[in-house]
């Protein structure tokens, strides 16, 4: 099957410059890159073609070369063949971390002499909403790794140690002809670390580190928002061969509550009151997140969806002296299960009202009734 046109792959004109090719390819790459279509082999060769397209025009002579002689600028050994081909997901990682500044994935990170930042770990933790009114330390286990304590994170045998890789001098990259190029690349040898581990440590098996579980104790801090994310640096799993250890986060969830809803740092509560106390007056008790009891006076006329506002009764803003405040919606509740004295009594109620008892209703329907005799007019 032929091969597409370079400028085609990526999407420009063959007058583009280094920066819209540099563009062109970062978009393609972050939407046909393997971590973010695994599995998927079509996403995986479009991310092979993309990578070729930009290995050969951003250099200069390269580019030269492909638009004087096209594809035939590179055949027997040339960029797009079997030299190119022969490690595609080392020459991607390569390509990707020469454009990027580093990993892609959030992976780990490889640094001279195999050092290799260790992953970042992830722990749902999820608490009630007394809890993240008040703040607590909590102990969690994490399932991690840790430095091999036989080796010290070296990987390599007690009393050895890892040595300068032959192939690539301890440089990690080694170049080769390819047609009238020359190619830089990881080191097939030692991977990019520059030394290899001639005897392995028989613990860790030369990776350097070990598998674990770690307690650890956790500041939740009073106020926290549900979502929120906790770092804890250092604490994630063990790097590779003696690397710095990646870090953990874990992302706080609150669990609903039975009365109470959260909005930032102030706090609703909708509580039913009886048609007595809303007409009469009179007063109820609510709890709040200190574990107290405040008293709410009803005045009398209390209508369905009156607001009290407790002021200071809310969340603490977290890291702050500040504190939210509690709103309590009053729904009134509607009689059910009368008895005949209850429903004679409401029914004597009724017809000694008088628009003064129920202003909102009487000058709803004296609307209505206006409306109705306007359209018959």
């Amino acid at each position: 099957m032929a091969k597409r046109d370079y400028y085609e792959v990526l999407g420009v004109a063959k007058t583009a410059d280094e920066k819209d090719l540099k563009s062109a390819f970062r978009k393609l790459a972050m939407q046909f890159h393997p971590d973010r279509n695994p599995g998927d082999h079509e996403a995986e060769a479009k991310f092979k073609e993309i990578n070729e397209a930009y290995d050969v025009l951003k250099d200069p002579q390269k580019r030269a070369a492909f638009d004087r002689f096209g594809h035939a600028a590179f055949e027997n050994g040339g960029a797009g063949g079997p030299g190119f081909n022969g490690d595609f997901a080392q020459t991607m990682s390569d390509i990707f971390e020469s454009f990027f500044g580093g990993d892609f994935g959030g992976g780990e990170r490889r640094g001279r002499g195999g050092r290799e930042r260790g992953a970042d770990l992830r722990y749902n933790m999820e608490i009630s909403l007394e809890e993240a009114y008040e703040g607590k330390h909590v102990e969690i286990r994490v399932p991690s790794t840790i430095t091999c304590e036989t080796c010290s994170g070296s990987g390599a045998k007690p009393g050895t140690s890892p040595q300068t890789c032959k192939t690539c001098g301890g440089q990690g990259r080694v170049r080769a002809m390819q047609g009238f190029f020359t190619i830089e690349r990881t080191c097939p040898t030692c991977q990019g670390r520059g030394q290899v581990i001639v005897d392995p440590c028989a613990k860790c098996g030369g990776t350097g580190r070990t598998t674990t579980e770690k307690t650890l104790t956790v500041n939740i801090p009073a106020g926290i928002e549900d979502g929120t994310r906790i770092r804890l640096a250092g604490e994630g799993e063990a790097g590779m061969r003696g690397g710095p250890a990646g870090d953990l986060y874990i992302f706080i969830g609150i669990k609903p509550h039975a009365f109470f809803q959260r909005d930032g740092a102030d706090i609703f509560c909708r509580v039913p009151v009886s048609m007595t106390t809303a007409a009469l007056g009179g007063q109820f008790e609510v709890p709040t997140l200190a574990g107290e009891k405040t008293k709410v006076k009803v005045p009398d006329g209390t209508q369905t969806g009156k607001q009290f506002r407790l002021k200071g009764k809310g969340m603490p803003v977290m890291r702050s002296t500040a504190q939210g405040d509690m709103y309590i919606q009053v729904v009134v509740e509607t009689p059910r299960n009368l008895t005949r004295r209850q429903r004679e009594l409401l029914e004597e109620f009724e017809k000694s009202a008088s628009g003064d008892t129920h202003p909102d209703s009487t000058g709803f329907f004296a609307k209505v009734k206006d409306f109705f005799d306007n359209l018959g007019s």
